[in-house]
């Protein structure tokens, strides 16, 4: 297995994943993809991709910058924006793997805190997470009300 940031090549493997990850339009994944690729988008900052012995790609990790994450004491802090593994691949390592890219990464940018978040539902990530250091620091129900 290897790590590297993603790049043009990367752009179908990376558009599965991120529809299996949040499934929704396959029309957005692909365009947000082509503006990161473009250098239009804040945001992710920066993607990771994993690959298998054959070169496959097996999952990815999307980091961003935020000035606040729950639980954080700075106020620049790396955030994990995305983290997806193929569901064949996971417990064998590529999570940890891509979480170490991305603390490597969070270091270079000068941050001291890395964050994270996952929905109240999703056991397994939040497992994952704490596998991997993680410390839960809250669980938010979010709202908005049209106006």
């Amino acid at each position: 297995m290897f790590i590297r940031p993603v790049n043009p090549n990367d752009r179908d493997s990376w558009h599965r994943m991120r529809i299996a990850l949040w499934p929704g339009s396959t029309k957005e994944h692909g365009e947000e993809i082509d503006r990161y690729f473009a250098g239009g988008v804040r945001d992710p900052l920066e993607v990771f991709m994993a690959f298998d012995e054959r070169g496959t790609a097996t999952g990815f990790i999307e980091l961003s910058i935020r000035a606040y994450a729950e639980g954080c004491e700075t106020d620049r802090v790396a955030f994990v924006e995305g983290w997806y593994v193929d569901p064949n691949e996971r417990g064998h390592g590529v999570g940890a793997a891509l979480i170490g890219a991305a603390e490597t990464w969070a270091r270079s940018q000068g941050c001291t805190e890395l964050a994270s978040d996952t929905e109240v539902e999703n056991v397994s990530s939040a497992a994952a997470h704490r596998a991997l250091g993680f410390v839960e620091t809250a669980v938010v129900r979010c709202f908005k009300k049209p106006l």
